[in-house]
């Protein structure tokens, strides 16, 4: 079993080309391998507080965990190689197949458009996912704590669960909500899930790193989506879908 934080010091062996922020791959001293964020490698956002997103991390994995999701691999915060900054244990999975782009005589009763468009070459083509009950936690999730930037390629496929990752542009008190998981508005919310919530606005706030006007977005976020009773949909006032949306 895998220790629950890192075990002496951290080397970093790779980098994560692909993040906008400086993201490495880390390896302990108990050859367990760790994703660390650095708050020094974050880069500047118009809409978000300087030197904060590794704490969002943070923040959405203790949420994940106290709301019994587990939709968030173990994140926690670390004084790493370049300084302090989220640690998350690294998930040697591949990303999951229940978010894809298809023809449209391959969707079936199982599949929820989201968006139909063209490739490249100006053949139809639909982003959609599956009618997932794991997916659909893990919007509920995503909608309390106002992600950003639920792409496809964040949805990680661990064996028989699947897990979120790169929450640091979530919280922010304006409702920022993107995602590729679209195809669960309008569905009513299950007893079990008004149930989550509703222990959201009893929790103790705000965990370091966030603001009381972010915490207290959140609670309202939450009796908002109580008083509708479904999963909302798209707004006209901000993207609706992430850019690139893997």
């Amino acid at each position: 079993m895998a220790p629950l934080e890192p075990q002496g010091s951290l080397e970093v062996f790779g980098r994560l080309t692909e993040a906008s922020n400086a993201t490495f791959l880390t390896r302990d001293e108990a050859e367990v391998l760790w994703v660390y964020k650095p708050v020094v490698g974050e880069a500047p956002l118009w809409d978000f507080p300087r030197g904060t997103l590794s704490r969002r991390e943070v923040a959405a994995y203790e949420l994940s965990e106290v709301l019994g999701l587990h939709v968030v691999p173990r994140t926690l915060w670390h004084d790493g190689p370049a300084g302090e900054g989220s640690v998350q244990t690294w998930i040697d999975g591949k990303i999951s197949d229940l978010v894809n782009l298809l023809r449209p005589e391959q969707l079936d009763e199982t599949w929820l458009p989201v968006v139909a468009g063209v490739d490249e070459r100006n053949r139809p083509i639909v982003l959609a996912h599956r009618d997932d009950t794991q997916l659909r936690v893990m919007c509920l999730f995503d909608l309390i704590i106002n992600n950003s930037d639920r792409k496809g390629g964040h949805i990680i496929a661990d064996g028989e669960r699947i897990l979120g990752v790169d929450h640091g542009v979530s919280m922010h008190v304006e409702d920022k909500f993107r995602t590729v998981l679209w195809g669960f508005a309008g569905a009513p919310l299950s007893e079990h899930e008004e149930a989550i919530l509703r222990r959201v606005p009893e929790l103790a706030g705000p965990p370091e790193g966030l603001s009381e006007p972010e915490w207290n977005a959140m609670a309202q976020r939450v009796e908002s989506l109580l008083s509708e009773g479904v999963f909302p949909g798209p707004s006209n006032q901000w993207p609706a879908i992430p850019w690139p949306a893997w």
